[in-house]
């Protein structure tokens, strides 16, 4: 799975479209080994990222839990505390 694609579901506000449209764009690009489609496949991989964005949108929609919404800000702290114990503390300086 690609790690650029990020959870979706359960989500206060909900995800919005510019963030699924995001997800299928890179679940494309994935799944066909291209980032920068040539002018010959541009149209197949539009109408690939719509269709997955669609599908995607009427997934979140129609799944339901009881589980109680996540808040983006928690859910970014825990991946930037799981990058820091992955790979260490960035250091932000020039070397």
């Amino acid at each position: 799975m690609c790690r650029n694609i990020k959870v979706l579901h359960n989500f206060e506000p909900a995800a919005n479209a510019q963030e699924i449209r995001a997800a299928a764009r890179q679940y494309v690009s994935k799944v066909s080994g291209t980032s920068k489609p040539s002018a010959a496949n541009q149209e197949a991989m539009d109408r690939a990222v719509d269709a997955v964005a669609a599908e995607t949108s009427r997934l979140l929609a129609s799944l339901v839990t009881s589980a109680p919404p996540r808040d983006r800000g928690v859910e970014a702290d825990k991946a930037k505390a799981r990058s820091a114990a992955r790979f260490g503390p960035r250091d932000r300086g020039i070397r």
